[in-house]
């Protein structure tokens, strides 16, 4: 198996202990492996080749999740017209990662990665009244998904209006999930068209699905230990001092 070109060999230990790391995050909060390995590959790499590394690990770790919930079906209906959205979101930015040559899209995942940690550790929960849900369902999704395209992140706005919806703890797992995987399957068709998902790429991305699952059953054995409430606010809070660098760093 060969690598991507701008992924060199003494990379590749480095690459497997991200994906321990964001698969072990995963593990303990249910979240958090593409932005986990958005955020910290994208430290060492350009964010579209950290992009294509994650395609298959999360997909991988997000269709068990999606498919080892109750409700897929009631879940799959409801959340249609956001999962358009996403859809549609992702395949048209995603020309802002497979262009970019000016880090702009490092600015987008460091501020993306700010005002998701900042949102979730102060701002109170939001409820969405059932009445709004159609209306605004298509329009959250394809926010997201020009927010995936174009850093990678999937997270802003989904999860914190998959949040406001009322969902119970296990109907949220699996609409996380669904969200996560239409957003994986979409962010690979919007690389792959732009040239930047390639064999290569899958290749690596396959390596990277041990690590990411090892991660995960060393997260799920540490969540009984730890406090989940602890852990998740300092790793909001280094999450967020994480976006400011990659936000700041073409500037320096």
């Amino acid at each position: 198996m060969s690598f991507p070109a701008d992924v060199s060999l003494p990379h590749v230990l480095l690459v497997g202990l991200v994906f321990f790391f964001a698969g072990a995050v995963k593990g303990i909060t249910g979240m958090g492996l593409p932005t986990v390995s958005m955020a910290l590959l994208g430290a060492i790499m350009p964010p579209v080749t950290a992009a294509g590394l994650l395609i298959i690990p999360s997909f991988v770790t997000n269709v068990w999740q999606l498919v080892t919930g109750p409700n897929f079906r009631a879940l799959a209906v409801r959340l249609w017209l956001m999962m358009a959205g996403v859809t549609v979101g992702t395949i048209a930015g995603s020309w802002m990662l497979t262009s970019d040559t000016s880090g702009w899209t490092t600015m987008g995942l460091g501020l993306a990665l700010m005002a998701y940690s900042a949102f979730t550790l102060f701002a109170r929960q939001l409820a969405v009244p059932m009445r709004l849900e159609g209306k605004l369902s298509p329009w959250i999704g394809l926010v997201t998904g020009l927010v995936t395209g174009g850093t990678g992140v999937f997270v802003i706005p989904a999860v914190p209006y998959l949040q406001a919806l009322g969902l119970g703890k296990d109907d949220l797992i699996q609409a996380l999930g669904l969200s996560s995987t239409v957003s994986t399957v979409a962010l690979a068709v919007g690389l792959a068209g732009g040239g930047a998902f390639r064999l290569e790429n899958a290749a690596a991305s396959l390596l990277a699905i041990a690590p990411a699952l090892a991660g995960m059953g060393f997260g799920q054995v540490i969540r009984a230990r730890v406090s989940a409430a602890t852990f998740r606010r300092w790793f909001l809070i280094c999450l967020f001092l994480l976006g400011v660098q990659l936000f700041i760093r073409p500037f320096l």
